[in-house]
């Protein structure tokens, strides 16, 4: 780290930051790119950090508004870099005599890549309580030039994230959101601009805790996301003084109920947040930068390595229902298909002939569905006998109504606003800060891990019971989500210290809690539940955006109705993730079945290279009515592309890979062999024409660099 009178720089050689201290000491971040780069800021007005409390928010002088939050007045105490391992970190503390608030602004960043990480720790140095009601994780104010033309053109990104619709990433020029103002009176403070909200309890209900700017002319693109696993997270992306600022934050009072009051003495922590940064790559070299980062910032687990091909009962084939005589062919059929993991999803709990939503908690076998002496025991040692892995599914954060755990745990144990116990749909939510409800959910853990040998949860959630839970004395709903939510991160943490070698699946109907708080824990993310394959592809390309390819995991599901080129379609989309094979492979005919052979054998022969891969989208970043998508994972020595075709088009797309520009290529056909794909590699533009002759049908491509030149 460097300093200059009033200034000082930190970074790497991926990333540098500036930031300028005005005369009365208030900090300004005023650059933030490559080393080497003369974009500073110099108006910038955006403090470090933005808080807000009762009694101290903005105010009017002068006829305009003006920033006077608590973040504002804040000043520069002092700033220290420190370097972990492959972390560089930078610490400024700053310090409001007036109210005694002060903040510990922590930056992160893993060597060599260009991706800013966030976190403000609060504390109350003064004699009163000061009541939060805002604080940002996360401030950057100099994203484009102090110039209009920059904003000019901007595209703003964001993700649209709903049941069955997941990682639907939607781009429009910022001026359609931060329309350009002038006259005489200066309205607001001086920020205008596009914010998105979470909601409930799903992190990811209705939009990813994401979010991106792009500039249309010279590729230079960020994109963030809020690591957060609850619903209370805001991002904020508009105009500053002529320049383009984002703002990330936890809850908030305004949109989430959240309020906190900081005593004397206490210290308060918001959640993190992380921003890349690509200079001239576009959004494709940003979101391969997030993924880079995603790897370095996660709790390390040897299934991040292995990818092992996991077979689940649910989607596309028990859905729910399983029992002996249902699973011991699937058990086979799955074995012999390639599978090392074998599921038992929703059900196998269920005595109740299908009423089990309002029943479960104890999480016991039904003997109705395992029947004999070994119970459900028989079908567990029937996995491990064809060499696979058994797992279960569970939803540990809920409680039937009727089940004997609603009235055994005690009314602290579970969600409560205003004195009375939550109920949605027929189930109440358990408070993990309660020593009763984690006890309870380690006992689950224990029998079904330690005592039955199960090596794999799918960890479910499927209720949103709103605001969160007011449990403590004087407590907002979003501050009680709060705490169950790090009191959940803090649970998982210890189901892993305690048994490292479980692979612990995050699900919420799909993807509505897909966000990077739980994925830096958990070691698998459920994409959809999507059952039409053709509406699955979208997803499964887009899905790299907001999770790792090797975390991603993406149902193949054929069917004995399915076409060859349906099945063949449906295998392809999970070739370049996590592959979640499913459906009723039984009742396959032999030629069929064995293009899921064919596709599992594939999968095997490349997954290696998946966890080094970074993605990118050859087509731009799917629309979810597009007829051709396509996805691209890359390694220094090798390029993986999987291309849809869906009915309605054209039979050839140009395909573009700008990273082997001026590079003679020669691109293999893995899956399936018995395509009629016809590809042409052209070096000099970087573009593949490819022919898939029918509709709907995928292929899994390789291109290699090669001296022999295009094939």
């Amino acid at each position: 780290m460097s300093k200059e009178q009033g200034t000082f720089h930190w970074g790497h050689e991926a990333l540098h930051l500036e930031i300028v201290l005005d005369d009365d000491g208030s900090p300004r971040l005023t650059q933030l790119g490559l080393p080497g780069e003369a974009q500073t800021i110099t108006g910038a007005s955006l403090p470090l950090v933005e808080v807000t409390a009762t009694g101290h928010g903005r105010g009017w002088s002068g006829g305009r508004l003006i920033h006077t939050d608590l973040g504002g007045r804040l000043r520069h105490r002092s700033h220290r870099a420190t370097r972990d391992g492959g972390w560089h970190t930078l610490t400024v503390q700053l310090h409001d005599p007036d109210s005694g608030l002060a903040a510990e602004v922590t930056y992160r960043s893993p060597d060599g890549i260009p991706v800013l990480r966030g976190e403000v720790t609060l504390r109350n140095e003064g004699r009163a309580t000061l009541r939060l009601e805002s604080v940002s994780s996360l401030t950057v104010g100099c994203l484009t030039p102090p110039d209009p033309a920059g904003i000019d053109a901007a595209d703003l990104l964001w993700a649209e994230n709903d049941w069955l619709a997941e990682c639907r990433w939607q781009r429009q020029p910022m001026r359609r959101t931060t329309p350009s103002l002038s006259g005489r009176v200066s309205y607001g403070h001086g920020k205008s601009g596009f914010a998105l909200n979470g909601q409930g309890t799903w992190s990811s209900c209705g939009h990813l805790p994401m979010g991106g700017l792009t500039d249309r002319r010279t590729g230079r693109t960020w994109v963030w996301q809020v690591e957060h696993n609850g619903g209370g997270w805001r991002w904020e992306c508009g105009e500053q003084d002529k320049a383009t600022y984002a703002a990330l934050f936890g809850p908030t009072d305004t949109h989430h109920g959240w309020r906190h009051p900081l005593e004397p003495g206490a210290a308060f922590r918001t959640v993190p947040a992380a921003l890349s940064f690509s200079a001239d790559g576009g959004p494709d070299a940003a979101f391969a930068a997030l993924t880079r980062y995603r790897r370095a910032q996660r709790r390390p687990h040897a299934d991040h390595q292995r990818l092992p091909v996991i077979f689940n009962d649910y989607m596309n084939c028990l859905m729910g229902d399983p029992t002996t005589e249902k699973l011991l062919p699937h058990i086979d059929a799955a074995a012999d298909a390639g599978a090392e993991y074998f599921v038992i999803d929703a059900g196998w709990y269920d005595g109740d002939n299908g009423g089990w939503w309002t029943t479960v908690g104890a999480w016991e076998p039904a003997a109705s569905r395992f029947p004999g002496e070994k119970g459900i025991h028989e079908v567990l040692d029937r996995i491990r006998e064809r060499g696979m892995v058994p797992g279960l599914w569970l939803e540990p954060e809920v409680i039937g109504v009727r089940s004997p755990m609603a009235t055994s745990l005690p009314d602290e144990a579970f969600f409560r606003r205003d004195g009375v116990r939550v109920t949605e749909t027929g189930r109440h939510h358990l408070d993990l800060r309660h020593p009763a409800a984690r006890a309870h959910l380690d006992q689950v853990v224990d029998r079904l891990v330690g005592e039955w040998g199960v090596g794999y949860l799918k960890l479910d959630h499927n209720i949103d019971p709103g605001s969160g839970t007011s449990g403590h004395p004087g407590e907002t709903p979003g501050a009680g989500l709060l705490g169950h939510n790090r009191a959940h991160l803090d649970w998982l943490d210890g189901v892993l210290d305690r048994y490292p070698h479980l692979v612990l699946e995050n699900c919420s109907s799909g993807g509505m809690r897909w966000d990077h708080a739980l994925l830096s824990r958990m070691q698998l993310q459920s994409t959809s539940d999507q059952q039409n394959l053709h509406l699955y592809a979208p997803i499964a390309a887009s899905a790299p955006t907001a999770v790792t390819p090797e975390q991603g995991a993406v149902w193949a599901y054929p069917q004995p109705e399915d076409s060859p080129d349906e099945v063949a379609f449906t295998m392809a989309s999970a070739l370049l993730g996590r592959m979640h094979l499913s459906g009723r492979i039984p009742e396959l005919a032999p030629e069929v079945r064995a293009l899921v052979h064919e596709a599992v054998a594939a999968y095997k022969t490349i997954r290696a290279d998946l966890p080094h891969a970074v993605p990118s989208w050859p087509l731009g970043l799917p629309a979810w009515d597009d007829p051709w998508i396509a996805l691209a994972l890359r390694t220094p020595a090798t390029t993986y592309l999987t291309a849809w075709r869906r009915p309605g088009t054209d039979a050839t797309a140009t395909l573009r890979v700008p990273h082997l520009r001026d590079t003679a290529a020669r691109v293999d056909l893995l899956y399936p062999s018995v395509s009629r794909a016809v590809s042409a590699w052209m070096p000099g533009t970087a573009e593949l024409s490819l022919t898939l002759p029918t509709a709907p049908s995928a292929v899994l491509l390789r291109i290699t660099p090669s001296d022999a030149g295009a094939s």
